[in-house]
């Protein structure tokens, strides 16, 4: 190849990567600690306290029915030596039913809840993501990423405090106080 060519060659390399790299300098990063987020949220608060609510109130009926049933195992094994065999086998397979009635009860409670949460985190988690996608074209950010997803990134690209901020803003909960953390405002990069 004569130098006249390679010359070419190195100026046509450089027309293509020079756009690229400039697009690379203009592209803004940024993250958000979405689980934080969410928790800190009025409404994600609000949502919290009421499956805590339903959840202690399930836990007190099987712990309530829980207590019955030792009760009647205690009764079973005083009295047990007393009964025939055929009683004694028909009462202890009751309780063995009572017993597997209520394992099961428990298991569906604790699906019901679960359900219950993924129902009531998935409306907050969808406006929560369009809350971030807000900030970032506002900002100029190209890409948000959640923060377990880093190893490292400086405090100055969190975006979670303004993220909490504008959705408790635009996302009123009747009766919530504002948090502390929402009144901070993000140290992320402004246009």
């Amino acid at each position: 190849m004569s130098s006249r060519q390679i010359l070419v060659a190195l100026l046509a390399a450089a027309s293509l990567i020079a756009p690229r790299a400039a697009r690379a300098a203009e592209q803004k990063f940024a993250y958000v600690e979405l689980q934080r987020a969410i928790a800190e949220i009025d409404e994600g608060k609000a949502a919290r306290a009421k499956l805590e609510a339903a959840r202690d109130a399930k836990q007190k009926e099987i712990d309530k029915d829980q207590e019955a049933l030792r009760k009647e195992q205690e009764t079973f094994q005083k009295q047990a030596a007393t009964m025939t065999e055929t009683a004694r086998n028909q009462r202890g397979q009751e309780l063995q039913k009572k017993l597997v009635d209520l394992q099961q009860r428990f298991d569906k409670g604790r699906a019901e809840l679960a359900q219950q949460e993924r129902e009531m985190f998935q409306p907050i988690l969808e406006r929560m993501q369009a809350t971030i996608a807000a900030i970032a074209q506002r900002d100029g950010i190209t890409m948000v990423v959640e923060k377990a997803a880093l190893l490292y990134s400086p405090a100055s690209l969190d975006l979670t405090n303004e993220a909490i901020r504008l959705y408790n803003d635009k996302y009123k909960v009747p009766g919530a106080t504002p948090a502390s953390t929402t009144s901070k405002k993000s140290d992320a990069p402004k246009k």
